[in-house]
């Protein structure tokens, strides 16, 4: 017998005190020899920052989404087949809607829970790329996406885009007169792509708008089962390369570049994700049940010859709306062609130069500082700020074109003239990004106690005379007062007080020397 046999059989007959499970256990190891993989993986260590649990939003967001999408799929019909509607819903007795939009309807008043899923459903879509967004934002200003986490921050942006489709796809189906005012919109987008566009809407449509009806099941089969499928598996990938690479944390006391500073994930870390799992679900849980949302029964049925007043899409594509509103009407017309540029532009060239300086913010970072060193300790964003000023200019102009989403309600609100409405806007979108940007890059230069660019605050030591007055003079450098590359804290300004030498004062018992040092 070898040495190896003999070893596991030892194992097996020393796990007598545990009993049957802990035979299984060993003989699944002989097997599949998980144990010591699985001993690396339960003593992995989290930092302890509330910020990283931005992720775990996402993860968990995701789970709901997947269990309630299932219930879903059990009642929903995705066909845009025409049908006579009876059902609880009294107003649309007797109506021509699809059978999309029964099923849906029927799922909100007549399965039992069906409502609240439903709601669910729908706000742990939006809670779901929210989280990712902001989860992403805290990896791009802390630094989080330098060497040699690139293929990650890759990652997180594609799964931020199938996210965005997913929703948009998701919040087609009930097919009602929002959704499909939605579908229109796509449609003209899809058809404004230069050369590939009519085939791209024939395949997907099956002809002019709005098509034979092939859409709602086509994009059901890519909701339900295409996209949660390739999410699944960067998600995987996601977190393959987490626990390969280990987790960033914020400088402090004891951590360093060769170190993690945290809980281990067994039974700590375990315990308190368990627990914010079960908070996620709970909130969304409360959402669903408290907060309406996408009530598609006031709505209607789909019908091409109706469209809403006041109504936006979901907040994830409220910016390309936004864009869509205030573009001005111009095309392009050459060679036999149209280009709608009132279209194209906003909708397919702005977005995609807008995730394509994501993809390649890393390799740009790393080409203008020259940085190629392994990173695992974060920045402060205040020690970074020209990324800084950068990505609050992006939102800044993402924010901004969400307002302009609103452009008729707001007009309307205000008694001021669309047109009006809309030249604010395109100059908005142009005036504010750039103003956000260089008050948060002089706001972090502040923070770091600069006074323009290039010159230091200097330490000062400020003296009480007996009669009351003040003065200052330049205090003497002290091996505290450097800045260090690595550890970029902020030069102090020291304010020593002198004792007074008449006048009753005394001197505070905490400061034995006579001088008290307070450091800001």
């Amino acid at each position: 017998m070898s040495d190896t046999a003999t070893t596991k059989r030892s194992r097996r007959a020393s796990m007598g005190p545990y009993g049957s499970v802990g035979k299984i256990v060993g003989e699944l190891d002989d097997r599949l020899g998980v144990a010591k993989g699985g001993r690396i993986f339960l003593d992995k260590i989290f930092p302890d920052h509330w910020s990283f649990m931005l992720g775990e939003i996402s993860l968990y967001s995701f789970v709901v989404l997947l269990a309630t999408g299932i219930f879903l799929s059990l009642y929903y019909v995705p066909s845009t087949h025409q049908v006579i509607y009876h059902g609880s819903y009294a107003p649309l007795d007797g109506q021509w809607v699809s059978e999309a939009f029964r099923s849906t309807v029927n799922i909100s008043f007549d399965v039992r829970g069906g409502l609240l899923v439903r709601q669910m459903h729908h706000w742990a879509a939006d809670i779901f790329t929210g989280s990712i967004v902001v989860h992403m934002a805290r990896i791009f200003f802390t630094g989080a996406f330098r060497k040699p986490r690139e293929l990650n921050w890759t990652i997180g942006l594609l799964m931020l885009i199938l996210a965005i489709f997913e929703g948009f796809i998701g919040y087609s189906l009930p097919d009602d007169l929002i959704s499909g005012t939605g579908l229109r919109i796509g449609y003209s987008i899809a058809e404004s792509i230069p050369f590939v566009g009519s085939y791209l809407v024939t395949f997907l449509w099956g002809g002019p708008f709005p098509g034979t009806g092939i859409i709602i099941p086509r994009f059901f089969i890519i909701h339900v089962l295409i996209i949660p499928l390739v999410l699944l598996g960067l998600l995987s990938a996601h977190l393959g390369l987490l626990v390969r690479q280990k987790h960033t944390q914020f400088r402090g006391e004891g951590r360093t570049e060769e170190n993690v500073v945290g809980s281990p994930m067994f039974p700590t870390f375990m315990a308190k994700t368990t627990g914010f799992l079960l908070m996620v679900t709970a909130a969304t849980a409360l959402l669903g049940a408290f907060a309406q949302i996408n009530p598609i029964w006031q709505f209607g049925s789909y019908d091409a010859s109706k469209i809403s007043y006041a109504v936006q899409p979901d907040w994830y594509m409220g910016w390309l709306d936004g864009a869509l509103r205030i573009m001005p009407s111009w095309e392009f017309m050459n060679f036999g062609h149209t280009i709608p540029f009132e279209v194209f532009l906003p909708a397919v060239v702005f977005p995609g130069l807008i995730f394509t300086i994501c993809f390649m913010w890393p390799a740009l970072e790393r080409r203008v500082t020259g940085d190629n060193e392994l990173h695992n300790l974060l920045d402060r964003p205040r020690d970074r700020p020209k990324r800084t000023a950068a990505g609050a200019a992006m939102f800044a102009l993402l924010f901004t074109l969400f307002a302009a989403s609103s452009t008729d309600v707001l007009a309307n609100f205000f008694k001021v003239s669309l047109n009006a409405t809309l030249w604010f806007f395109r100059i908005a979108v142009i005036a504010i990004p750039i103003i956000v940007g260089l008050v948060t890059y002089q706001l972090c230069k502040e923070m770091q106690g600069v006074h323009g660019i290039g010159k230091r605050k200097r330490p000062v030591v400020v003296h009480r005379s007996a009669d009351g007055e003040y003065s200052t003079t330049p205090a003497e450098p002290r091996p505290d007062d450097v800045h260090s590359e690595l550890d970029p804290e902020p030069v102090p300004v020291r304010i020593d007080i002198e004792p007074l030498s008449n006048g009753g004062a005394t001197v505070p018992e905490s400061s034995p020397t006579g001088v008290r040092q307070v450091t800001r």
